[in-house]
């Protein structure tokens, strides 16, 4: 009776961490499903979804916002006046929908800290009655990107904490993307403050289709517990050695930033869930 009640015991241990852990994972997702800018840029709001962490961050088109500021700067500033003219909601004839799919969730043991690799396909343009009136003219595009992204539980709750968006592609809607010019996003340049709505840095990590570079991945492969080798992230021509591509992408901490808990490993289910050298206890 008593060896009964033990493993009784363990039994609702593991299960209270199981619930914990799915309960988690599905906050984590509503947690970025829930970010009024993927559906419309109420851009006021969505800065209130990123962590007070002073390591929070934006990195975005070969460029990094640090910190509550940097984020209100991209945010309140280069979207909000870009796209709506400082409006803190939607405009009659300007669509910017997100469509979010193929989230991939972990959360680390102390159930604090989380990562998650998700694709957004996006339909955005203006109508043509407002071709008169919108800064942007008559246009209407399509992009295709991916999030490799982390999250941290704040007093008790979720928040956005280092945001990487990869915008992967863009198609103008009468052409296609097999005609889409190089570089169709211009790169930011300068840097706050002589840019007002800059960024804090500009970082090497550039890609835009027809770079087809693969985003690394925060978890490894799911039956071998391998990271994908570096050269097999690359995109070079066809038929080149990899080592003529460009770098491969990383996920690197910015400089002055860390992973407290590097090194160690965790395991669900007899297999490795998260990567070593990703997991942290904040």
């Amino acid at each position: 009776m008593e060896a009964e009640l033990t493993d009784l015991k363990e039994q609702v241990s593991l299960l209270r961490k199981e619930i914990s852990r799915v309960s988690d994972e599905a906050e984590v997702r509503k947690v970025h499903f829930k970010s009024p800018y993927t559906n419309q840029p109420t851009c006021i709001q969505v800065v209130d979804m990123y962590a007070d962490h002073p390591d929070t961050y934006v990195e975005f088109l070969g460029s990094r916002y640090r910190g509550k500021e940097g984020v209100k700067r991209l945010y309140n500033g280069r979207f909000q006046q870009s796209f709506v003219n400082g409006r803190n909601g939607p405009v009659r004839g300007f669509l910017l929908d997100h469509i979010m799919m193929q989230d991939i969730i972990d959360v680390d043991p102390t159930g604090t800290h989380a990562w998650c690799r998700m694709r957004a396909l996006m339909q955005a343009g203006t109508h043509q009655s407002v071709r008169e009136t919108h800064p942007r003219g008559h246009v209407q595009w399509w992009e295709g990107g991916l999030y490799e992204n982390e999250y941290i539980k704040e007093n008790g709750v979720w928040k956005l904490f280092r945001y990487r968006y990869f915008p992967f592609w863009h198609a103008e809607h009468e052409k296609g993307w097999s005609l889409t010019k190089e570089n169709y996003i211009p790169w930011p340049s300068k840097t706050y403050p002589e840019d007002p709505l800059g960024p804090d840095e500009i970082i090497e990590q550039k890609m835009l289709w027809p770079d087809t570079r693969v985003v690394p991945f925060h978890y490894p492969h799911p039956v071998t517990g391998k990271k994908t080798n570096d050269d097999d992230l690359r995109a070079p021509h066809f038929g080149k050695d990899a080592t003529t591509g460009d770098a491969p992408l990383t996920l690197a901490l910015p400089e002055g930033q860390s992973r407290p808990g590097a090194g160690n490993t965790w395991t669900s289910e007899g297999s490795v869930r998260v990567l070593p050298d990703l997991v942290q206890n904040l």
